[in-house]
């Protein structure tokens, strides 16, 4: 009986242990933000140009979410731009986070095409609806398993989510790493 009690007492510690290092939304402390760094890029598409870019995400303890991509104020008025994602994120039952992000793209405009614009300048051309399952692998990393997009039309509301047209569904994983402040730069010789 006795060596019976252990085991439990020792398979229950297991579990736990298991659990608490596999993370979990619903337990872990994993507010703030976290980035992952695009491989490095060639804007201008001729070799000249390397640049790295870098999505932030921050998850508030409101339940609110931001992305931003460095990318977005990059040759702006010759490629276009976009905005700050932002929404909302939420804890499912099985520990997995689901963030939901609304942006916009803006396309350069032709100033020869509408006297009323007569300098280069961007105009929104879609809305977009962006939805994100991830795995809470510990309080300091979050891995993107799922990723899908609805496209909108600039006249068309992106809060609706069954309008717009719904992109494929990405399953490639996207590792996220916590941002965490250090003072090392100030105390370096």
């Amino acid at each position: 009986m006795f060596r019976n009690s252990i085991l439990v007492i020792m398979a229950v510690v297991l579990l736990g242990v298991g659990s608490a290092m596999a993370g979990n939304c619903n337990n872990d402390n994993f507010f703030g933000t976290y980035t992952r760094v695009d491989a490095a890029t060639d804007p201008i598409g001729d070799g000249t140009l390397l640049h790295q870019y870098i999505y932030n995400l921050t998850l508030s303890s409101d339940g609110s979410a931001i992305q931003y991509w460095t990318g977005l104020p990059d040759f702006q008025i010759n490629s276009g731009t976009g905005s700050t994602f932002v929404g909302s994120w939420k804890c499912k039952n099985n520990g997995q986070l689901v963030v939901t992000l609304l942006a916009s793209t803006y396309y350069p405009t032709d100033p020869s095409a509408n006297q009323n614009v007569p300098l280069p300048d961007v105009s929104l051309q879609y809305n977009y609806r962006y939805t994100y399952l991830f795995k809470v692998n510990n309080p300091n990393t979050l891995t993107r398993i799922q990723a899908r997009s609805r496209r909108y039309l600039a006249s068309e509301d992106s809060t609706n989510p069954t309008a717009g047209i719904l992109g494929t569904l990405s399953t490639t994983p996207v590792t996220y790493n916590r941002f965490v402040a250090s003072d090392d730069d100030l105390t370096a010789p």
